[in-house]
């Protein structure tokens, strides 16, 4: 754990907390802390801040905690991702929050199974706990936004706009595209740049504008689905001549993305 993640209900009147979970354990056996040392902390969905360590017990260790005036700003990126196998999607949600995904929306499409959608995976205890991994690898503190989609044409065409703003980036990888990442993310007719410099260009317009990225199924979206998106302002981008699996393909885009945001 680079910080450990504080629930709201844990915190006392004094701002106090006593851990007695696996939390603890990490305090007590890993980063072997004794009172007066200092941690670092994160309420969820609150500001970063310090913890000192008042007292350690057998099972039990009690911080008290002085916290920063706001809470770090919400990540730029969203994610539309057609739902991929429960194996793949396990392994994926500590990765979003890790990598800076504001907000996941997961999605049925014509080369998903249905039976997907039936998994334990999508179970909002399961996928917390390991958003709440992943935001304590990266120090963050704010807990992804996710939402289940069922019908993809009718939340594209009546409630997109609302959930995301035609003044943001919408992005689509394909391997149809024809353009890079970073090029979709500049302009229609960006001329063909290296990446570095594509990522540079971006940071300089000054980032107010949110980013969607929409990965498909590893079958590829169908042409109507395509078309569907690239008449609701998506831009096409492809990630060369290789086929990536869902796994590899979001993490491989996340991680371009955040490099963009990082150059700020």
């Amino acid at each position: 754990m680079n910080l450990i993640m504080i629930f709201p209900d844990e915190v006392t009147s004094n701002n106090s907390v006593q851990l007695t979970d696996e939390r603890a354990k990490h305090i007590r056996t890993v980063l072997r802390a004794q009172p007066g040392k200092t941690l670092r902390i994160g309420l969820l969905n609150g500001p970063l801040g310090i913890g000192m360590v008042e007292k350690t017990l057998d099972e039990s260790v009690m911080l008290s905690c002085a916290w920063e005036a706001a809470p770090p700003p919400r990540p730029a990126i969203d994610l539309l991702l057609a739902m991929p196998r429960p194996k793949v999607l396990k392994r994926l949600w500590a990765q979003f929050a890790a990598l800076g995904v504001g907000r996941i929306i997961l999605t049925n499409a014509e080369k998903v199974e249905r039976f997907y959608f039936d998994t334990h995976v999508l179970d909002p205890d399961f996928y917390n706990a390991r958003l709440v991994e992943g935001l304590q690898q990266a120090r963050d503190t704010l807990l992804p936004e996710v939402r289940i989609v069922r019908k993809l044409k009718p939340f594209i065409e009546d409630e997109l706009d609302g959930v995301f703003p035609r003044s943001g980036k919408r992005i689509i990888a394909d391997p149809s595209g024809t353009q890079t990442v970073f090029q979709a993310l500049v302009a229609r007719d960006a001329p063909l740049e290296a990446d570095c410099v594509g990522a540079q260009r971006f940071a300089a317009q000054g980032q107010s504008e949110r980013v969607m990225l929409v990965v498909g199924p590893e079958g590829g979206w169908t042409p109507a689905e395509l078309e569907l998106f690239k008449a609701h302002g998506f831009e096409v981008f492809g990630m060369g001549p290789r086929i990536l699996r869902t796994d590899t393909a979001c993490i491989a885009l996340l991680s371009q993305l955040s490099l963009c945001f990082s150059l700020e």
